[in-house]
């Protein structure tokens, strides 16, 4: 017996499990960078700051203009306890404040805006800026990767669609890194087969402690499945007739037709798909001169302890 669609191997792009391209969050000249490329950063960690002179004056005007709006409430509250205010008065006051709290929240936004922030956990690439530069919204700065995992996107032929599942093991080969097994598990399987390749998009996520692997790298993906066993016999055992590829047993003496649809050759042997058992004797030569029931005597073969497999007797009919 032996298996087919028992294992696979493809080859596949890595990536980090994390990556964003950080833009600046608003228009300005940028005044200083706090960090250089391959610096590890955290998120929320300020990584340079843009001219924000504006934006102070803005701030600390809407502060003295908040200050302002609740003490005039804070009086008002008081007088309105001894009735010396109306309670309209009191709720225009109570507006003030409230539109001076709001104003006071949009200058410090504002001020905030001024400062280019990383979003995620993760090692700073090239920077792509640099101070004296102005820089519109949303202008690129660098990119973030965290490549503490690496995501491998890569294709399986579709027969494989109904076997691959989450979190299956996978065995993993760095092409820049010969001579190192990594192992890791599935983690997102596509939810359509691509029409044109007829390919299924897997993708593996692998661990990457020791910081050995970068984004972009190429790595070879093995997986093994459960498979398809099949007899398999000698090439030259393989006969046909109108009915299709048969082969020839020998059982108790003489000869049996026994269909065998051929599903795969391999260099050391035909796998079939017919009425044969492990250790069935198939004849691999004198099979033109046999029929159905023919009496044959064999002059090498199963009785001199050989496989089923290593056999080709030579045959005399009678």
């Amino acid at each position: 017996m032996a298996s087919i669609n028992d294992t696979l191997s493809a080859i596949g792009q890595g990536n980090a499990i994390h990556s964003v391209t950080v833009g600046s969050p608003s228009g300005g000249t940028l005044e200083e960078l706090l960090v250089a490329p391959g610096d590890v950063v955290k998120a929320g960690q300020i990584m340079g700051r843009l001219d924000s002179t504006k934006e102070k004056i803005d701030f600390d005007l809407a502060q003295l203009a908040a200050s302002d709006a609740e003490a005039t409430l804070a009086r008002n509250q008081g007088l309105a306890l001894s009735d010396l205010v109306a309670g309209s008065a009191l709720a225009t006051v109570q507006l003030a404040a409230d539109k001076a709290t709001l104003q006071l929240r949009t200058a410090e936004d504002a001020l905030q805006r001024r400062n280019i922030v990383s979003p995620i956990n993760g090692a700073v690439g090239l920077i792509q800026v640099r101070p004296g530069n102005y820089l519109s919204a949303q202008t690129a700065v660098t990119t973030i990767e965290d490549a503490s995992s690496i995501l491998i996107d890569f294709w399986v032929p579709e027969r494989f669609a109904n076997s691959i599942s989450m979190n299956m093991p996978v065995e993993v080969h760095a092409i820049a890194l010969p001579g190192q097994n990594l192992s890791g598990v599935v983690s997102a399987v596509d939810n359509k087969v691509d029409q044109q390749s007829r390919t299924l998009q897997v993708e593996a996520r692998i661990a990457n402690d020791d910081n050995i692997l970068r984004p972009g790298m190429s790595f070879s993906v093995n997986m093994k499945f459960s498979g398809e066993e099949f007899p398999a016999v000698n090439p030259l055992a393989i006969q046909w007739s109108a009915e299709g590829s048969y082969v020839w047993t020998f059982v108790d003496g003489k000869a049996h037709k026994v269909m065998a649809e051929i599903v795969q050759r391999n260099s050391d042997g035909v796998l079939v798909k017919g009425d044969l058992t492990p250790g069935d004797a198939v004849i691999s030569e004198g099979i033109l001169q046999l029929s159905e029931g023919a009496t044959v005597t064999l002059l090498d073969g199963p009785g001199d302890e050989k496989t089923a497999d290593s056999v080709r007797p030579a045959i005399s009919k009678r």
